[in-house]
């Protein structure tokens, strides 16, 4: 039912984000755009054909949206750092039908020609500390990643980590079956991502 779609790497500002995962992967990422209903703006990179990284960060010059932004921007602090991974659906009702309570209620989103609805907690906390996949459905056939340059850096594996990582396996069974996703037990929640580069293999953590 959920695909892996791409990946949120917050940062206190957007200039911080890219600077950071640029001298990780030693490449340049390509230009993104705002989210007005969030107050958010990003930069972005392809993984796959299918699959994207994203730096996304509190755009200083939008107003506030008058509610918790995702990925848990609000209260985001120190270094960026991968902080959620989002899985896409073609049911998004369904898919939330299944998911642990708090993953969000549908939202519709758009910047320039793209358009999806989103799964939003209230709080912008994802369950299971972040880790749990925020859920999207792209409308219509356009996807980021068509418009963004291939760089040459492919995700080989994303590891969650989380103490009580067989909750976390018991909550994704059924709906994600993804080699490149591996639960771990780990003292707090944290995501590692690893990516393979024209310069070898790098870590995001």
């Amino acid at each position: 039912m959920l695909e892996l779609d791409h990946l949120a790497i917050a940062a206190a500002t957007l200039d911080e984000g890219v600077a950071a995962v640029e001298a990780a992967l030693g490449v340049r990422l390509a230009a993104g755009g705002r989210h007005e209903a969030m107050g958010t703006h990003n930069r972005l990179l392809r993984l796959s054909p299918a699959l994207y990284l994203e730096v996304i960060a509190i755009d200083p010059e939008a107003p506030p949206p008058g509610r918790a932004r995702w990925v848990g921007l609000d209260r985001f602090e120190g270094r960026p750092r991968p902080a959620a991974w989002v899985a896409r659906t073609s049911d998004l009702g369904a898919a939330l039908a299944r998911a642990p309570a708090g993953s969000g209620r549908p939202m519709a989103v758009a910047r320039g020609d793209l358009r999806w609805r989103m799964a939003v907690p209230e709080d912008g906390e994802l369950p299971f500390g972040g880790l749990f996949p925020a859920l999207i459905e792209w409308q219509g056939d356009l996807h980021p990643v068509a418009m963004l340059p291939d760089t040459g850096c492919r995700l080989v594996g994303l590891e969650l980590y989380h103490p009580r990582a067989d909750d976390l396996c018991h909550a994704l069974e059924g709906l994600l079956d993804d080699p490149l996703v591996a639960v771990h037990p780990g003292p707090e929640p944290a995501l590692r991502a690893l990516i393979d580069t024209p310069h070898g293999r790098r870590i995001l953590e």
